[in-house]
């Protein structure tokens, strides 16, 4: 079988005191790098000197390449260009959305830097699985190289439909980079077809039937491949987690009052202060709510360096801070907002005690947190889920209350028949999105991708 070669911004390289990153994620390429032997690239996630050759570390069948960024490469390619332009203009955010020339150089340059690390370690016959928007280039860079490999992306994050796209100055530069892949996978169909307009539309690709597309005189495919998670061992670890005293002690100050939920890293695209301003609606309007539920939101700080995010904390503490002031009394505080992380055990028995859980970003690729929480409940006694309709996981969870997270009023109330739901139906809803986890088990998720991607055809794919 032909080595696999996985390329990410960063590696999850095991450590003997924590093993494998806990996210699902990493534990899936892990897993099937592990089965059939692989390669495993990207930045170390430290910052140094460029390199002349990767840093490898061998864990049984696996080899770990590492390549550190100087802090001109760190600024440009991620704080600049994958961060404050491609990430908000994915997320449909055009007005956080900043391009300078030099970034997009940086970015550029960093890909070209990652190929020539990478290009020494790979095998003709080697299959390749580029992941997410900070290497869109490097497919492409590849096959400048001479590089004619079977060559995967997939896309974790949402892809905008085209009139959002072309406002990124250079779109065709970025855009054009992925015609050099012979796969390229989204979260949703939305995503896929947002793509596809985009190739047709803007690139003068032919579509030769549903996801195959014939642009500059090569076969590109797409397809949608939505990441789960272990529905089996996530239940399991929340039951377990939810008799630990760390989860026993915030089930019991919580005085039998119902929990709200949201567990979301610091972003603009979460829809964090638009979350909590439908919270404080529904205590305006329902008022039997008051002093009697709870609002837990934990949102761990992320990338404190660039500008917005720092102006968000303080406007999210702002929000929490006045809905407190205005509703909270001396016996009760109707929002927790906790600005740390907490391990994934803790999270799954949290999950376990909440009565309703609460994704509503303005836009997510997937959102797992949203099919963990579903995996955590207790099928006796389950608890609700309010999802954005801009949520990924929306299309797979049918049982789960849909929102708009721009309408508080229809937020608000959502929360509030959450709250209300009988027994019998909660149960009904959670059945049917537990059955529909198994259709999307990240067991499955990465074997599917490769399996696609190795019937690519190589007499039709001519070297760049």
């Amino acid at each position: 079988m032909s080595k696999l070669v996985v390329v990410s911004n960063r590696v999850g390289v095991p450590t003997r005191k924590s093993g494998v990153a806990a996210g699902g994620l990493a534990v899936a390429l892990n897993d099937v790098l592990a089965e059939r032997g692989g390669l495993w690239f990207g930045w170390s996630g430290k910052i140094g000197a460029p390199q002349s050759e990767a840093t490898l570390v061998e864990h049984g069948k696996i080899t770990y390449a590492l390549c550190d960024l100087s802090n001109e490469d760190f600024g440009e390619y991620y704080n600049g260009f994958a961060n404050r332009t491609l990430w908000p203009l994915l997320h449909y955010r055009l007005d956080l959305t900043e391009f300078a020339r030099r970034d997009l150089a940086g970015y550029r340059r960093v890909n070209s830097y990652f190929a020539d690390l990478l290009i020494k370690h790979i095998e003709p016959d080697d299959v390749i699985w580029i992941h997410d928007y900070h290497l869109i280039p490097l497919a492409e860079a590849l096959r400048a190289r001479g590089v004619n490999n079977r060559i995967g992306y997939f896309q974790h994050i949402p892809w905008p439909s085209p009139d959002i796209f072309l406002a990124l100055p250079n779109h065709i530069e970025i855009g054009h980079a992925l015609t050099a892949c012979d796969l390229v996978g989204f979260q949703t169909e939305r995503d896929a077809v947002n793509f596809g307009r985009y190739l047709v539309e803007e690139l003068g690709a032919f579509a030769r039937k549903d996801h195959v597309f014939s642009v500059a005189g090569r076969e590109l495919r797409t397809g949608v491949y939505p990441v789960g998670i272990d529905r089996i061992g996530f239940a399991r670890m929340a039951k377990r987690a939810s008799r630990s005293r760390f989860v026993a002690e915030v089930a019991n100050s919580l005085n039998g009052r119902p929990m709200l939920m949201g567990v979301d890293r610091l972003d603009y695209s979460k829809g964090l202060t638009q979350r909590l301003d439908a919270f404080e609606r529904m205590l305006e309007t329902a008022a039997e709510w008051r002093g009697h539920v709870t609002f837990l939101q934990i949102t761990p700080k992320s990338r404190g360096d660039i500008p917005e995010y720092a102006a968000m904390q303080r406007a999210l503490g702002e929000t929490a801070g006045r809905i407190n002031g205005r509703y909270g009394e001396a016996n009760w505080t109707p929002i927790r907002y906790v600005n740390r992380s907490h391990t994934r055990l803790e999270l799954a028995g949290l999950y376990r005690v909440a009565k309703v859980g609460v994704v509503t970003p303005l836009r997510d690729g997937m959102n797992l947190v949203a099919k963990e929480f579903v995996a955590a409940q207790d099928p006796e006694d389950p608890g609700v889920l309010v999802i954005s309709r801009f949520a990924g996981a929306a299309s797979v969870l049918d049982g789960a209350l849909v929102v708009n997270p721009y309408d508080m009023d229809g937020t608000a109330n959502a929360l509030s028949q959450a709250l209300a739901m009988p027994l019998e139906e909660r149960r009904q809803r959670w059945q049917s999105m537990w059955d529909r986890l198994e259709t999307t088990d990240i067991a499955g998720w990465a074997p599917r991708f490769l399996a696609a991607l190795e019937r690519v055809s190589h007499r039709r794919r001519p070297l760049w």
